[in-house]
């Protein structure tokens, strides 16, 4: 078997992203969402680090990628504090439900 190429990572990479997009667009669940959500975000990370391993730029795929872990970080309390919040007002995390925003 031959080595990874940069071509390998990149594929990986769109398919990680289509089915993060394909989660984040046929889900009604918020917390479907939000694992979508993370699936594209990862997939900016796989790109990130291949092509900074590839481009021989250093450390700087790393970095990036570390900045987009703390950025998914953010976003998974940010958006769990939202869903609780759903959850409170409309005793459901189904978005669908969620159309209007008083009771």
């Amino acid at each position: 078997m031959g080595d990874l190429s940069l071509v390998h990572f990149v594929v990986l990479g769109a398919i990680l992203f289509a089915i993060g997009l394909f989660c984040v667009v046929t889900r009604r669940n918020a917390i479907g969402i939000l694992m979508g959500i993370e699936l594209i975000l990862n997939s900016a990370n796989v790109n990130y680090v291949a092509f900074g391993r590839y481009a021989r730029a250093g450390y700087d795929g790393q970095v990036f990628a570390i900045f987009v872990i703390m950025l998914a970080a953010a976003e998974a309390a940010i958006g769990l504090a939202i869903v609780l919040g759903i959850y409170r007002s409309f005793e459901t995390i189904d978005v669908e439900a969620t159309d209007r925003l008083r009771r």
